[in-house]
């Protein structure tokens, strides 16, 4: 009978792990790819998106290639975008300084674009059997509690705290399965809130299961709520066109979205300030509200459709990298979750 945390753990890990087509391979292409999709998103909305993203980008070398509104279209729905353009630019890197290669040294992992420590460890020690620590948010609850750490994880000196201690837990033999166990944990059993220690396989050694605080840990700070911005979200048709513009910012850059104002709530205003911009144009509806939350901020955003009075000229759309599009073209371009009521409406004015 295997008796010590790391053999009792893979043990459990092989009986109860869940079919997941990230499992079935050693590809660090596929590898990096799950991960990525599942920073910030459930596993069974990946699996869908895994499987369709692939059949379009089979390799790295063709995601590298591909045109950057074509990936974003891929994604579209998942959120976080900047995640997308990320993993883009690292595999344009890995075909211009490795090859097309995936590299297999830990220190060159990381120097990709898009790739954390965590992210690295993922693939390093899944693909090439590398002894690194992969700590997500789920370890960092797992090993808080196993190890009985009692400060805040949020704290640097902490985190590296809890590194130092995985690290060391790693058996050489199966670190990307050590790895993938402890997520595992962290997903099915030892949860936020309430774990589940009487089927855990580590509740005889665990800290705060003999203590009884798991429940408790980690501990963090309380985080500051997210920011309320109104916006307005402008549906400025001409015909049977709508204008759309295409993100610079960071917050969904590269994606497709409605004239946007922040701060703004009123037709008429808003459309003073539309004026302002070049557009002449007449307040027709308001379409309704929305709501969409960020990690730092929550949009709420105003629907309003203004009918222009003539075409904007290009110097206002190509300032703005804006353009007017059909119901057909509309349905071509990537657009962030955030637009999605919005988009409804500007289907139905089309």
């Amino acid at each position: 009978m295997p008796s010590s945390p790391s053999a009792l753990l893979l043990q459990w890990y092989d009986n109860c792990k869940r079919d997941l087509p990230w499992r079935k391979t050693r590809d660090p292409y596929r590898i990096w790819l799950s991960e990525i999709m599942l920073q910030q998103t459930r596993t069974e909305t990946v699996k869908g998106y895994y499987a369709r993203f692939l059949s379009l980008f089979s390799t790295v070398a063709a995601l590298a290639a591909a045109p950057q509104e074509q990936v974003l279209k891929a994604w579209e729905g998942l959120g976080y975008y900047s995640r997308a353009r990320n993993l883009q630019r690292a595999a344009q890197v890995i075909v211009e300084k490795h090859g097309g290669i995936f590299p297999s040294k830990y220190e060159d992992i990381l120097a990709l674009p898009g790739i954390g420590p965590y992210t690295a460890g993922a693939i390093g020690s899944i693909a090439f059997d590398l002894p690194v620590p992969a700590i997500d948010g789920n370890v960092y609850r797992v090993a808080s509690r196993f190890f009985g750490v009692r400060d805040d994880v949020g704290h640097p000196s902490v985190q590296k705290h809890i590194r130092q201690l995985v690290a060391q837990s790693i058996p050489p033999e199966r670190p990307g399965d050590y790895n993938q166990a402890l997520m595992e944990l962290g997903a099915t059993l030892c949860c936020p809130g309430m774990p589940d220690c009487a089927r855990c396989p580590w509740h005889s050694q665990c800290d705060a299961c003999q203590e009884g605080d798991a429940p408790s840990l980690p501990i963090h700070e309380k985080k500051r709520p997210p920011k309320q911005v109104d916006v307005a979200v402008c549906l400025l048709t001409y015909n049977d066109q709508i204008l759309v513009c295409r993100r610079k910012e960071r917050m969904l850059g590269g994606l497709y979205v409605f004239w946007l104002i922040e701060d703004e709530s009123s037709p008429q205003r808003t459309q003073a300030l539309l004026s302002e911009s070049g557009f002449s144009c007449c307040f027709a509806a308001s379409l309704g509200e929305a709501r969409h939350i960020f990690t730092h901020r929550v949009w709420n955003m105003h629907i309003l459709h203004y009918r222009l009075e003539s075409p904007p000229s290009q110097t206002a759309l190509y300032d703005a990298e804006a353009c007017m599009v059909t119901r057909a073209q509309l349905d071509a371009l990537p657009f962030p979750s955030a637009m999605k009521v919005a988009l409804c409406a500007a289907h139905q004015l089309l």
